[in-house]
């Protein structure tokens, strides 16, 4: 997020571009009109697939998909891939002039907002091409949306905290026991941690800018981020607990202040407390372990979230890391679910993605790479078994207008932590603009 030069204040929301092409799409891709894929005089099916990453996951998809052509001389796969921030403007408007790609990476926030808007296939309506009966009973139907699957999990992610072992060597605090630590526990060990170095070493990275840790703090209260129905479905007072919790961070010093976090977040993980060996905990995805660890030089470790054995149920869930989907009007439909098969349950393609999209969601293709995982990643692998069977279940899909959820929750917390907002306050803005954005009361 860019801050203000100087005051280290955020700058005024950017509206989701899938939001600012969502009127005129949904006219036309209700029309469900023919689009995507060609076939050439020789008989050859040619199909687009999309994609965000960075370029070793373009080079390794690329190999993935000449892996596949050489087992399917049928079809030809055209890449179409760019970076995260350009992916979803890129999309938006391909799906709005009727040119979506035939298959395409899909993310969480944003699949109800294709699939409600028929631009996504029911993937039922190919079952005999797309096999899916190996995929992870916690995210299976993690893609589901009024009885029909318009998105299928690549692979799982768990959000915990990560934790740096020589950080809390140097200030002369035991690293905690993460089967029974609270929340009292965190806030503690983050104050002692800063107050022994002298700050050199911060506790804690700010928690509040990720929405998926207050997802695990609600559930570990039976409550959720959303319901089924996409209305809001946690209580006022366990969001304003939870930035309660933030703002106790800031007046222990546990935590950087308001200004120094922003100025953290808007470096991504690679200027992270923990990359840049100024800080001994922050909440990251289980599938950043490596490269965080890599940008650290030291071994970062996977711990369990505060307060998992604090309430009646556990909060932390499997995450779909993307999905793959097939787009409506594709002409091309078995093609492009033989395509989605390859990449779900060949061992060959594992084998070169890994854990790259998640720990692979097919449970046999999961076991057959274990052993091929660079080291991050297979202590990430253990550390998702090891959590596995505490998991009561996933979470809903989340309804449309989500993606503006992520610029709330930086704005929001920002503030607060700015003194701007009480933690009362930046509940009640936080509730009143998501359910503004998601039309959820």
């Amino acid at each position: 997020m860019r801050a203000h030069p100087g005051n280290g204040r955020p700058q005024a929301r950017r509206r989701n571009p899938l939001l600012s092409v969502a009127a005129g799409m949904g006219a036309i891709i209700m029309a469900a009109t023919a689009c995507g894929g060609s076939e050439s005089e020789d008989g050859v099916v040619e199909l687009r697939f999309a994609w965000w990453g960075a370029d070793d996951r373009h080079a390794t998809t690329q190999k993935v998909i000449e892996l596949f052509e050489a087992e399917n001389p049928d079809i030809k796969i055209t890449a179409d891939y760019t970076d995260w921030a350009g992916y979803w403007d890129r999309l938006a408007t391909s799906t709005a002039a009727n040119d979506a790609p035939d298959i395409m990476t899909q993310e969480e926030r944003y699949l109800r907002e294709y699939g409600d808007r028929g631009a996504l296939l029911d993937l039922n309506e190919v079952s005999e091409q797309l096999d899916l009966s190996k995929i992870d009973p916690l995210v299976a139907e993690s893609g589901d949306l009024d009885e029909k699957t318009y998105g299928v999990a690549t692979g799982v992610n768990a959000y915990a905290i990560l934790a740096d072992p020589q950080a809390f060597e140097e200030a002369g605090v035991e690293m905690p026991d993460d089967s029974t630590w609270t929340w009292d526990d965190y806030v503690e060990i983050s104050a002692q941690i800063s107050e022994a170095t002298d700050g050199e070493i911060v506790g804690t990275q700010s928690m509040s800018y990720n929405e998926s840790g207050f997802q695990i703090f609600a559930r570990q209260r039976g409550e959720n981020l959303y319901n089924e129905d996409g209305s809001l479905g946690f209580s006022k007072e366990t969001l304003e607990e939870w930035f309660s919790i933030t703002n106790e961070l800031l007046e222990n010093g546990g935590q950087p202040s308001a200004a120094e976090s922003v100025e953290i977040e808007a470096g991504g993980p690679d200027q992270s407390v923990l990359s840049t060996n100024k800080g001994a905990m922050a909440h990251f995805w289980t599938n950043q372990l490596g490269g965080i660890s890599e940008s650290a030089g030291r071994d970062i470790e996977l711990l369990r979230y505060p307060g998992e054995t604090a309430n009646e149920r556990t909060g932390m869930y499997f995450k779909p890391a993307m999905f793959y989907s097939i787009s409506a009007g594709t002409e091309h439909p078995e093609e492009a679910a033989r395509f989605v098969d390859f990449l779900l349950n060949s061992n060959e393609a594992a084998e070169l993605i890994l854990a790259d999209r998640g720990l692979p969601a097919n449970v046999d293709v999961r076991e057959h790479i274990l052993g091929s995982l660079p080291e991050a990643d297979a202590r990430s692998a253990e550390f998702l078994a090891g959590i596995e069977d505490t998991i009561v279940d996933g979470n809903p899909p989340p309804p449309i207008g989500a993606g503006e959820v992520v610029n709330i929750t930086k704005r929001v917390s920002e503030e607060m932590a700015f003194g701007d907002l009480t933690p009362a306050e930046a509940a009640e803005q936080f509730m009143s603009e998501v359910e503004e954005a998601t039309g959820g009361a």
